[in-house]
C-alpha cells in the first residue's frame, strides 16, 4: 500500500466522515431521529348525509385533515353531486377550500366495476378507490381459501389497470361478502400479489373477533391500505336514540379498546388513511343536524384516537 502524507490522511478521514453523515441522513439510519407515529385522517362526506359538497368541503380542515373521501348514494350523494356539477366545478371547489381528494368510496360499483372511477381519482390527484367484494355468506376455512384464490385471479386485469394508472383499490371486509371472516383476510394476505390491491379494515364487521384485530392488522402489514375508525353498534341496523347510535364512534363508550389496535398500526408503520365513521339510521342523513355538530363529533373521536397514539 503506498505511503500517504499526513495532510492526505486527514483529508480522506474528513471526506469519509462527511460521506458517512450524509448516508445516515439519506438512509434514515440509527443516528437519524425516527419520525413520530401519527394517524393520517380523511373525512367521510357520508357523515354529512346529502348536504351540499361546498358545505362539506368547508368542514374538512376543521376536522384535522386536508383530505376528503367522496361517498355516493345511499350513504351520501356527493359523488352524484360531482356528476351534476361537472369535474371542472368539483376541482374548483377543492381549490377554494384548500382540500385534496383522498379517495372515492364506490360500493355500488363492486371490485370488478371500478375502472372508470380509477381514472376519475387519478384526474383529481387521488390514489385510491374503495369498494367491496362479491356477496357471499362470510366464507371461512377451505371455502374462503378457494373463493379468495378465484377472486384474486379475476381481479388481475383490474389490479393491472390500477397499477398502470398508479392508483390503488381498497377492499372492505364487510359482513355478508367474500372478504369478511378472519380466514378470508388471512388467505387474501397469503395469495394477493398485487401491490395495488389491499384491504380497507373495518372493525365494526369484525366485532365477533375483536381479540384478533391487532394480529390481523399485523398480518396484513403493507396490504392494509385503509382503516375505518368505527365500532359495532345496533344503531346502524335499527333506529335507536341518538346517544346509542353514536356509540359506533371511537371514544363514545361503545366498548372497543383501540389501544392494542393503535399499537399494531404503529408496529406496521401504517401510513394509510384513517376514517372516523358511523352509519345513521336511516342512511343518507347527517349524523347530527348541523354540519358544525358533525365536525365536533368527529373531532371528539379524533382526540380520543390521538390519546391512544400518545399512550400506545
Amino acid at each position: 500500500m503506498p505511503l500517504i502524507s499526513r495532510r492526505q490522511f486527514v483529508q480522506r478521514v474528513a471526506a469519509g466522515v462527511a460521506t458517512g453523515a450524509a448516508a445516515v441522513v439519506i438512509s434514515g439510519g440509527a443516528a437519524a431521529e425516527e419520525k413520530p407515529f401519527r394517524l393520517n385522517y380523511v373525512l367521510a362526506s357520508a357523515m354529512y348525509g346529502t348536504l351540499p359538497l361546498d358545505t362539506v368541503l368547508a368542514e374538512v380542515r376543521k376536522a384535522g385533515t386536508d383530505y376528503i373521501d367522496i361517498w355516493c348514494m345511499n350513504h351520501g350523494n356527493q359523488r352524484e353531486q360531482i356528476n351534476e356539477m361537472g369535474e371542472e366545478a368539483f376541482a374548483a371547489l377543492l381549490q377554494k377550500h384548500g382540500v385534496k381528494l383522498g379517495l372515492s368510496t364506490r360500493y355500488p360499483l363492486g371490485a370488478f366495476g371500478v375502472g372508470d372511477e380509477l381514472k376519475f381519482v387519478k384526474r383529481h390527484g387521488s390514489g385510491m378507490v374503495l369498494t367491496g367484494t362479491p356477496r357471499l355468506k362470510d366464507p371461512a376455512g377451505e371455502e374462503a381459501k378457494r373463493e379468495i384464490k378465484q377472486f384474486l385471479e379475476r381481479m388481475k386485469p383490474h389490479a393491472a389497470a390500477a397499477e398502470e394508472l398508479g392508483v390503488s383499490i381498497a377492499l372492505e371486509n364487510h359482513a355478508g361478502s367474500l372478504l369478511s371472516h378472519p380466514d378470508s383476510l388471512r388467505y387474501f394476505a397469503e395469495f394477493n400479489t398485487s401491490p395495488r390491491l389491499g384491504v380497507a379494515f373495518a372493525p365494526h364487521h369484525l366485532h365477533a373477533w375483536a381479540d384478533q384485530m391487532p394480529a390481523l392488522i399485523e398480518m396484513l402489514g403493507k396490504q392494509l391500505f385503509f382503516f375505518y375508525a368505527q365500532e359495532y353498534g345496533h344503531g346502524f341496523i335499527v333506529k335507536l336514540p341518538k346517544d346509542e347510535e353514536m356509540l359506533q364512534l371511537p371514544g363514545y363508550g361503545g366498548g372497543l379498546d383501540y389501544l392494542p389496535i393503535v399499537r399494531s398500526l404503529r408496529k406496521i408503520h401504517f401510513s394509510g388513511f384513517v376514517e372516523i365513521l358511523m352509519h345513521p339510521t336511516p342512511r343518507g342523513v347527517p349524523i347530527l343536524p348541523m354540519a358544525s355538530e358533525v365536525t365536533a363529533a368527529i373531532n371528539k373521536s379524533r382526540e380520543y384516537l390521538d390519546r391512544c397514539v400518545a399512550n400506545g
